[in-house]
């Protein structure tokens, strides 16, 4: 298995809608003001957060448990940006939606911006065959509240390519989270 390059990244969004939205570049300026940076890089593709938020609450002092989570505990919100409470966390989907070849598998990590802020971005991998929006975590590690911008990079996905094909794909099992379109929370 290799990483994939800018060159290969671009080939596989332009010819097989593998990425959509698609900017074949690094975008770090939009309408004259810096943004955190989006779109190809060397070795990977550098995601936005959508306007859509999750932000958690723990209004109804709720037991966190992804066997039977209780979707009460979000709050929804639309906006350009959301602030995260001190040690809490907010999901969010990306701007782009994904197509991940039977070949390919990816990594995603956040980026630095938000990490030295104490801002994690948790993302699971994208395996084979596997598409649709993804589902971002934030968590603010701080205790004072955190801001995350929407439309600017969050976190980078980085591509490896297999010398085969995979014998079961995500889509062949039939997984939970395919085709997922908005903020998904976690599901059993």
């Amino acid at each position: 298995m290799s990483i994939k390059a800018d060159k290969w990244i671009r080939r596989m969004a332009q010819q097989h809608g593998m990425i959509e939205p698609f900017e074949p570049g690094q975008v770090k300026e939009v309408d004259g003001r810096r943004v955190v940076s989006y779109g190809t890089s060397s070795y990977g593709y550098d995601v936005r957060c959508a306007d859509e938020f999750k932000l958690f609450t723990n209004v109804y002092s709720a037991i966190v448990d992804p066997k039977k989570f209780d979707n009460k505990s979000f709050v929804d919100i639309k906006a350009d940006h959301v602030v995260i409470p001190p040690n809490s966390f907010a999901l969010a989907r990306t701007v782009e939606y994904f197509r991940i070849p039977r070949n390919v598998m990816t990594i995603c990590l956040g980026k630095s911006t938000y990490a030295r802020c104490g801002i994690i971005v948790n993302v699971t991998p994208f395996e084979p065959e596997w598409e649709g929006y993804v589902t971002l975590e934030f968590s603010n590690t701080t205790p004072m509240p955190a801001k995350i911008y929407a439309n600017e990079g969050v976190a980078q996905v980085i591509f490896f390519e297999a010398d085969e094909v995979c014998e079961v794909s995500y889509k062949d099992r039939g997984g939970k989270y395919q085709g997922q379109q908005g903020v998904t929370p976690p599901k059993l």
